[in-house]
Formats: structure tokens, sequence, C-alpha cells
């Protein structure tokens, strides 16, 4: 039977991510080069970094449960779609023609039904992801700034880029966790408990009988396309 597509209320939503982090952090304020020094360079997985910050994790956990009730409305019409196929298949050699026809297109309908509303919730779940994402890595973007420019670096790159510049970096160079932490500290939202890891989603199809559920309480992880932080010169 056709697959059909439900909410997936995850990191396909890593798109969601890259797209809106190319947008998150302002531009570098040029710097002349009678103020540049010594080099000294550090590196970030920013797109990590942000979707590792306590306050992400909470929106994040927050968006789920906004769209939990979609999402059992969703489980809810698969399974309708589920019994009434198993219904016309046990009872389809004594119906007449005319009946199995009218069922076969019930079903065919809610068949349709499932996929456009699937397919509209997922929307609506990525542009609120884009949202949340993309408040969330401005700020973080702004404490990095902040950072680096204490600790006297004049160049950050983004270690997590899928095709990145960086092949070699010592650890004492990955500013991540530092910004993470100081961004977590400035924000003041505090950890979210710890909650079991989910099994992965799977898109429903008729006779499945369920629809995919996202995972609780935890960030998604960042897309292997992470955004390229500005690199901050003095």
């Amino acid at each position: 039977m056709k697959r059909l597509l439900a909410i997936t209320f995850t990191l396909a939503s890593g798109m969601v991510l890259s797209a809106s982090a190319q947008t998150a952090a302002p531009a570098p304020a040029a710097a002349s080069a009678a103020s540049i020094g010594p080099a000294k360079v550090a590196v970030i997985a920013f797109q990590a970094a942000v979707a590792q910050t306590n306050e992400f994790q909470r929106n994040y956990a927050d968006l789920q449960k906004k769209y939990e009730p979609k999402r059992q409305q969703l489980t809810t019409l698969n399974n309708e779609i589920d019994n009434l196929s198993k219904q016309l298949e046990s009872q389809g050699a004594s119906l007449s023609d005319a009946e199995r026809a009218s069922r076969s297109n019930a079903i065919d309908n809610k068949k349709k039904q499932l996929q456009r509303d699937s397919e509209d919730a997922q929307n609506d779940f990525q542009n609120d992801m884009q949202d949340v994402f993309k408040g969330v890595a401005s700020k973080v973007y702004d404490v990095m700034s902040d950072f680096a420019q204490k600790q006297g670096y004049t160049l950050v790159l983004d270690a997590s880029q899928e095709e990145n510049p960086v092949l070699f970096a010592v650890e004492s160079v990955n500013i991540t966790k530092s910004v993470l932490d100081a961004y977590n500290t400035k924000s003041g939202v505090p950890a979210p408990p710890a909650q079991p890891t989910a099994a992965a989603p799977i898109a429903p199809r008729p006779g499945a009988g369920t629809a995919p559920r996202p995972a609780t309480g935890t960030a998604p992880r960042p897309a292997a396309a992470a955004p390229r932080p500005a690199a901050t010169a003095h």
C-alpha cells in the first residue's frame, strides 16, 4: 500500500535549522588592517551549541507539546483507515460490487485527507521550528561574539559545517562548550529534566496503526549543514 506522510516532528527540521541559521547571525563588523594583530583562531560547532542550550531545549519541548493534539488526530485518522481497510479485506467477498466500490472510495478519500493534513502540519511545525531556532541563534551569536572578543580571538570558524576549512584543531581552541555554558548562565533557563530517548519516528501507512511520535524533552540533533558563524576580528 502507498505509504502516507505523517508528522515527523524531528530533525527533518534539521533542514529548517540550517536554513534559518543562515539569517540568524548578523554580519560581522569590518576591522581595519591596523587593528589586526597576531591571529588567534577559535572553532565552534555553532548549530550544535544553539540546539543544546537550555532555552532551545525548553522551547523545543514546548513546541512538541503544542503539536501533540495534531499528532493524536493524525494517529486516530490513520487507525480509522487501518480498520476500514481490514474490514473491506475480510468482508469484501460478501459485499456487492457497488458496496465494495463505495467503501474503497471512502478509504481512498481518507488516505488523501491524511496526506494533506500531515503535510500541512509538517509545514506548520517547520515554520515554528525556524522561528524558535532563529530566536535563540541570534542571542547565542551575541554571546559568542562577546566571548571571542574578550578572549582575544581574531577569527572564529564553524567546525560543524559539512564542507568546512577546519581539517584539524586542538581542543583548546574549541569554544563550543564555553559559549554554551556562558549562554545558559546569561539566559537563566535551567536545564530540562533528563528524558529517555524515544525511538526514531516511523512514517505511518495504512495498516501500520501508529503515527510517528516525536522524541520528548530532548532537542533535535543538529543537521550536518550547520550555520556558519561570522568571523570576529579586532
